[in-house]
């Protein structure tokens, strides 16, 4: 039976189903009552199996004193552990090392028991039955000896946990930790949270210390919190800082015991900020000296930039206490933890307070974070700043920034491999390769190593003359150009590593005695085979192979020749066929990409060429090293306000990564600037030189041998602003009012509020006695923004010491130090008890002004008044003398009887009826100077008449604020004073400036160093800058007359306006629809100066004239305009006006008629036909006509004193019809018809028509002539017209329009009309519906007309076609109108145009856009638009650019 045991069996106390039989419980009772003789022979035995060497593996019980078991039952060994778990079966060892397994049958013990006695015998050299006989009798007792005491201790120990069950006690164990603490390690400034998970009954007390000091959250507030749920304890640690590494110890206690466990926490700070690497100073005191020395840096060195080829210095004064002549510290500098040593490119000096590291000649390599480090004996300081090193210029524009940190590596008998660094700066074209320079020491001449540029940035270079030094360099090349060299490597030497260390040991000491020896001649021997032969590396470029020298070389020197074969064949090639190498290693090029090719080394001397290597698996020629993947996500963190913190996420499965540069952009601006000109191989970089205010986003590359990785995404973008923290201890507690139970305290404000608002403040409070403090209890759990607060709860005549904390959106920051010992005992005093919160604002060289808050504790009587108290900082208590001799009842005071250049302290006592209470705590000391960049409110008026008052701040930081007041009150409320801050500038608008508005204006900028200033706005003032304000807002020329249009002679068309008052420097601008009118053959203008009359006169009305006139004038900052509407029915009824007085003028040059033809009938019922003629001569013929036929006069035609007259006698039906006269000579004719017939007048219905100007109501007549009477009327009642309505006539068209209608116009309209022979009436009703859509309508076309006019439009000016000579500039303008300024966008091509060196775009004074190509190429060819949009319409022009050379066009 195997010795092992399953593994369910060994989880359970009680397994073995042996002894839990029957027999067992018998065997047990008989062995309790059996004879003790067993148990002696059990001794017995087992005294006799210990003195022959057995020995038995027993479970840790002690032995059983039992009588043995009879042989039915079935022994067997149990193994237990300390615990009493069970491990597994043992069984005694006989005379042997081995181990047997005892089962539960006869057979198997007898088997067992005769491999023991073999075994025993065997090792033993003994045989004899009786010595067999004694060890079974000795197993057997052992086995039954054991198996009683297990059955027993079976039984005690089920009996112990049935009372442990019916007993309370059996809850209660010890803690018992089930998940403890982790070690962390973190970076400074993070949050780091231990957790542990605790049991046991009772609820243990769970401890925690650092460095077995208990952690006591109050003492810090806010860098330690400890939270405790559901047996989850946890300590958290707030920012954590270097103090913070310790060992952390937590331990949980109850009645039942009491266990801890430990756990470390390591805060590493990042590389750029506080060197790590360092060597430890020694500390303590020098027994040298006996003293110990005290080190401080002052007036260090800042973050620096410069430039390659500039010099730069580093220095920091040194101030070492006690000052000793003889004794000097040692100072050392260093660059990113490597010592730096003086050399041609550094100097260092010590001036004895000094110290100062020169860069002579900056280079990209000389960046980084550089350290001064002081050590004297006792201890050291150090002192860091970053140094960022930008490209120089580029010799070619556009060519990369030069490669960095070129080294050699392998160097050898025939080549040297060179290393280096890609520029973070490409130029704005892709790296293309490199070129590498070699320079032979002692000379100048720089010859060219590789004829193509390579892109790897390493390369072997071959060709080295053995035993000469060189050194190199490396240039970049893109399709702009080449960069500037890189700074030069080592020097180096082309020979052996082993030359080259055999030359750099010492040599053996002279003995003074040169002893020669001869070695006798030995045969040549060709060398072996190489050995290890191997590819070091592989690129596209090349192939480096090295090996060992063989071990058959013989006594003379061995070279070797490289040969090299295609995968596949068997023909191989030698590559060096001219002249053998001497080093083991050599480098292949010109191999074909992408082919795979094995090689094969030989040795050979003056005794021949041995025989080949193994031949090497098979290379393909390509690189092997990939281009590492982007880096992951970008994290940028404010540091201070002008840097960032960048971190990254690492590139993944990088291989032989170098570093990552960093790149910044300003948003929006899509142009990325370089961070660091050298790699850093940290994820995290402190960006430098950043602007304050402004908002980045940042990207960063990884970079290896192989190239530039890809971006990675652009970050979030961040302001630049300084990171907050954790405000300093308010201080300066005082009472301001005690009653019985409570207690109002007060406090200054914290000298650094960390860089944001203090939120609140918090106040603890301990009870005193006899002298001994207690334990700090919360007065308040919500903070409390006043600088004062009652602390209630309190007990009478008890002894009180209180702290405060203040806080901000950094955290709470640490409690003051604990206040003087008060009692709070009730104040019964009659005097008011001490102002408080005292501030001093608007410090000048003699002036300051002085604000504070009323007492809390009035007296018996309310506080009536206040003194201001003066004394000399440095003065005695009895200098205190008053500001004031009458009390004042503000809570501010302006000081005036300063002296320049003093330091003062104030305070305040107020008054009641009682008398003078208890003065304030003074305030802190104040120097009386006006700070350089001072400035003061400035008030101002704009052109509009606004009133403002303007203050500057060119002090502010990223969270500055101008808060204005009044009457030192904050303003809050706008409904007088509206407060627009931009930049550095903030300004207070007075809404309606009234005497309301009286009283002192004061502004602060809160987070500078006290800027404020104030002014006072007394009626006197008010009333000035009121009407200054009434000039600056009407600054308007005065018009006699508003734009007017009147119709001259021939039908001309005269707008005109006069100007009451107007100088010879006036200007007249002619406007129609927004475009400029110029004098020409269609306008003619004119300005009388004298009169101010301006005019202008067209000759006619065209269809294309309908729109808006406008004139508009300035004289100096004064304009004026006006404006006359000509469209719709008003500009064509002008139009027909100006046509007909052509018409007339034209006919009045010739024969015409003054009166038309008429009637007149006589009593005697006869009919004359009369008119009126003028401009007749003796040629003039008249012709009569009726329908169509002349009618012969017979003696009725009379023609006299122009007067024209046709007698009808006897007038009938048959003289109906229509007569007409002709008047005509050699100048013309003229017509006049009239219609004698029986047909009436007649008319349309009237009709509803909407315009952009209001409602419009009409109807047709079938003629109209002037007899014709026209009535209208409204609800029955005659219209009187005014310039909101008015009537006219069009043609036939009888009209009626209601400009801007509103609901008194609604109602029945009606039109009568009457010809002398009858009348007709029309009506309509315009309501209800009729009138609602008539009204949406208007405003419908209303908007349209208002759109119309003001859509944005591109007045002209841009040719269709531009056909240009490259090399050339163009320019060209064109004129945009609309209301609002419209937006304006250039295209190429359909894709927008972004302005820039080479196209630029301007869009001046919202009228004109100008478009520039500052020198045209040919790829300047194609088709630009001009888009111009507002919010009432889009309009675009198009035009075409063509380029062409000089050469092609010859």
């Amino acid at each position: 039976m195997s010795g092992s045991i399953p593994f369910y069996q060994k989880q359970h106390r009680h397994y073995d189903r042996g002894y839990r039989s029957k027999e067992v419980e018998s065997a047990v009772s008989q062995y309790q009552s059996s004879s003790s003789s067993y148990a002696t022979r059990s001794r017995a035995s087992a005294s006799l199996s210990a003195s022959r060497g057995l020995s038995a593996s027993y479970s840790g019980l002690e032995e059983s004193r039992l009588s043995p078991i009879p042989k039915r039952a079935k022994p067997t060994y149990l193994a237990m552990d300390k615990e009493n778990q069970i491990i597994g079966y043992v069984v005694p060892i006989f005379r042997g090392s081995q181990e047997y397994a005892s089962g539960l049958s006869d057979t198997e013990e007898a088997r067992m028991k005769e491999s023991a006695g073999y075994m025993a015998r065997r090792n033993l050299f003994t045989s004899g039955l009786e010595m067999e006989r004694t060890e079974q009798t000795s197993r057997k007792v052992s086995v039954r000896q054991s198996a009683e005491h297990i059955s027993l201790s079976k039984r005690i120990y089920e009996n112990e946990e049935y009372h442990k069950c019916m007993n309370e006690d059996s809850l209660m164990h010890a803690p018992k930790f089930v998940i403890k603490p982790r070690s962390h390690t973190v970076w400074e400034k993070q949050c780091v949270r231990l957790h542990c998970t605790v049991s046991g009954w009772p609820d243990p007390r769970v401890v925690w210390y650092k460095n077995n000091v208990t952690i006591d959250p109050m003492a810090r507030p806010g860098k330690y919190k400890l939270q405790s749920s559901y047996n989850v304890h946890s300590l958290e640690i707030d920012r954590c800082d270097f103090d913070d590494t310790a060992q952390y110890r937590v331990s949980a206690m109850n009645s039942r015991g009491e266990l801890s466990t430990f756990a470390s926490v390591v805060v590493k700070r990042f590389k750029g900020e506080v060197e790590e690497a360092l060597p430890m100073p020694r500390h303590g005191i020098v027994s040298e000296y006996g003293i110990t020395f005290e080190t401080n840096i002052v007036d260090g060195f800042g973050v620096s930039f410069g430039r390659e080829g500039e010099t730069m210095s580093l220095g920091a004064m040194v101030i070492i206490s006690p000052n000793l002549a003889r004794y000097q510290p040692d100072v050392q500098w260093y660059r990113d933890d490597v010592l730096l040593q003086p050399s041609k490119w550094c100097q260092m000096h010590w001036s004895g307070d000094k110290a100062t590291l020169t860069l002579t000649h900056l280079n990209k390599e000389d960046e980084g974070l550089y350290t001064l480090r002081i050590t004297t004996k006792t201890k050291y300081e150090t002192y860091s700043a970053y140094v960022f090193v930008r490209d120089a210029d580029a010799e070619v524009e556009g060519a990369p920034g030069a490669p960095l940190d070129v080294t050699c590596q392998d160097a050898s008998k025939d080549y040297v491999i060179v290393t280096w660094k890609q520029p973070a700066v490409d130029g704005g074209n892709s790296i293309l390769g490199y070129f590498v320079d070699r320079c032979e020491v002692g000379t100048t001449h720089w010859s060219q190593c590789n004829d193509t540029p390579i892109k790897f940035a390493r390369f072997p270079v071959t060709g080295l003359v053995e035993g000469r030094s060189y050194t190199f360099r490396v240039r970049a090349v893109n399709k702009s150009g080449m960069s500037r060299p890189s700074r030069t490597s080592e020097v180096v030497a082309a020979m052996d590593p082993a030359d080259r260390t055999r030359m750099r040991g010492s040599s053996a000491p002279w003995t003074g005695q040169i002893i020669v020896t001869e070695e006798e001649p030995a045969e040549g021997v060709v060398p072996g085979r190489p050995k290890e032969l191997e590819v070091t590396e592989a690129t596209k470029n090349y192939v480096v192979l090295s090996w060992k020298a063989p071990g058959e070389r013989g006594h003379e020197g061995i070279m070797y020749y490289v040969e090299k074969c295609v995968s596949g064949t068997d023909s191989w090639q030698r590559v060096n066929t001219e002249i053998p190498v001497k080093s083991p290693r050599y480098a292949l090029f010109d191999l074909a990409e992408g082919k795979a090719y094995r090689f094969r080394v030989r040795c050979c001397n003056s005794a021949g060429v041995g025989e080949p290597s193994e031949a090497t698996e098979a290379t393909t020629v390509g690189d092997k090293l990939d281009i590492p993947s982007a880096p992951g996500r970008v994290v940028p963190t404010r540091n201070t306000d002008t840097s960032v913190v960048v971190s990254w996420e690492a590139s993944r499965n990088a291989k032989e990564l170098v570093g990552y540069y960093i790149e910044a952009s300003i948003v929006g601006s899509n142009t990325f600037e370089p961070c660091n000109n050298k790699p850093v191989k940290a994820t995290r970089f402190v960006c430098h030189g950043l602007v304050t205010g402004e908002s980045y986003v940042f990207r960063v590359k990884a970079l290896n041998a192989a190239g530039l990785s890809e971006c990675s995404q652009e970050s979030e973008a961040i302001k630049v602003k300084a990171a907050i923290a954790s405000p300093t201890p308010p201080y300066g507690i005082s009472v301001l009012e005690c009653v019985r139970d409570s207690m109002v305290l007060a406090w200054k404000q914290p000298t650094f509020i960390g860089g944001a608002d203090i939120t609140g403040y918090f106040v603890d409070y301990r009870e005193v006695i006899n002298g001994v403090p207690g334990k700090w209890h919360e007065a308040n759990v919500k903070a409390v923004s006043d600088r004062a607060y009652r602390v209630s709860d309190l007990k009478e005549n008890r002894k009180y010491q209180f702290q405060v904390r203040a806080a901000n959106m950094a955290g709470v920051g640490i409690p003051s130090l604990p206040s003087e010992t008060f009692i709070c005992e009730e104040w019964t005093i009659a005097v008011p008890g001490p102002p408080h919160d005292l501030q001093v604002t608007e410090v000048r060289a003699n002036t300051l002004v002085l604000l504070f808050k009323p007492p809390v504790y009035q007296g018996r009587d309310p506080v009536n008044g206040f003194y201001v108290d003066i004394k000399e900082a440095d003065a005695e208590e009895e200098a205190w003398r008053g500001v004031n001799e009458k009390a004042i009842s503000t809570n501010y005071m302006k000081i005036k009887i300063l002296k320049e250049g003093e330091t003062y302290v104030f305070r305040v006592r107020a008054q009641n009826k009682a008398g003078v209470g208890k003065a304030s705590e003074p305030t802190e000391p104040v120097l009386a100077e006006t700070k350089p960049g001072t400035t003061e409110i400035v008030v101002d008026i704009d052109d509009d008449g606004v009133i403002s008052m303007n203050f500057a701040c060119s002090n502010l930081t990223p969270d500055s604020k101008f808060v204005w007041s009044k009457n030192y009150k904050e303003i809050t409320d706008e409904t007088r004073i509206t407060v627009a801050t931009s930049g550095e500038k903030s300004k207070a608008i007075f809404n309606m400036p009234a005497e309301d508005d009286i009283g002192i204006y004061s502004c602060a900028v809160t987070h500078t160093n006290g800027e404020s200033s104030s002014y006072t706005l007394s009626a006197e003032e008010l009333k000035k800058l009121l009407e200054i304000s009434h000039d600056h807002k009407f600054p308007i020329i005065p018009l006699k007359t508003e734009l007017a249009v009147e119709l001259q002679e021939k039908g001309r068309v005269r707008f005109w306006l006069q100007a009451e008052k107007i100088s010879a420097n006036g200007k007249i601008e002619y406007v129609f629809n927004d475009n400029t009118l110029s004098q020409g053959e269609k306008y003619k203008m004119n300005f009388n100066k004298d009169t101010g009359v301006i005019e202008m006169i067209m000759e006619s009305l065209l269809q294309e004239d309908e729109g808006t006139f406008t004139f508009q004038l300035q004289d100096g900052k004064a304009t004026n305009q006006s404006s006359l509407v000509l469209i719709g029915e008003v500009f064509k009824g002008l139009q027909k006006e100006s046509e007909f007085m052509c018409k007339e003028w034209h006919r009045k040059q010739g024969p015409h008629f003054v009166e038309y033809l008429s009637y007149e009938v006589t009593p005697e019922c006869c009919v004359f036909l009369k008119c009126k003629v003028g401009n007749i001569k003796k040629e003039t013929v008249a012709l009569w006509y009726k329908d169509g036929r002349e009618v012969k006069g017979d003696g009725n035609l009379t023609f006299t004193e122009g007067v024209l007259n046709l007698e009808i006698a006897q007038i009938s039906k048959k003289d109906a019809g229509v007569y007409e006269i002709v008047m005509k000579d050699d100048r013309g004719k003229d017509t006049s018809t009239l219609n004698l017939t029986e047909q009436a007048n007649s008319s349309t219905a009237l009709k509803i028509q909407s315009t952009e100007e209001g409602i419009r109501l009409y109807s047709f007549v079938s003629y109209y002539n002037e007899a014709l009477q026209v009535t209208w009327h409204h609800k029955d009642s005659a219209i009187a017209f005014t310039d909101r309505i008015k009537s006219g006539v069009v043609g036939e068209q009888l009209w009626l329009q209601i400009i801007e209608p509103t609901e008194k116009d609604k109602g029945k309209y009606a039109i009568e009309f009457h010809d002398g022979k009858g009348g007709l009436k029309r009506t309509v009703e315009l309501a209800g519906q009729a009138f609602d859509d008539a009204y949406a309508e208007f405003q419908r076309l209303k908007a349209a007309a208002i759109a119309e006019r003001n859509r944005a439009r591109v007045a002209g000016g841009l040719p269709d076609v531009v056909t240009i000579q490259e090399l050339k500039a163009l320019n060209l303008t064109c004129n945009i109108s609309g209301d609002p300024v419209p937006e304006v966008v250039w295209l190429k091509n359909e894709r927008e145009i972004v302005s820039d060196d080479h196209y630029i775009m301007k869009f001046e004074s919202g009228k004109y856009a100008s478009f520039t190509i500052t020198t045209v190429n040919t790829t300047d060819s194609g088709k630009y638009s001009i888009l111009v949009k507002n919010k009432y319409g889009t309009e675009s022009a198009d035009f075409t650019i063509s380029v062409f050379s000089p050469d092609s066009k010859k």
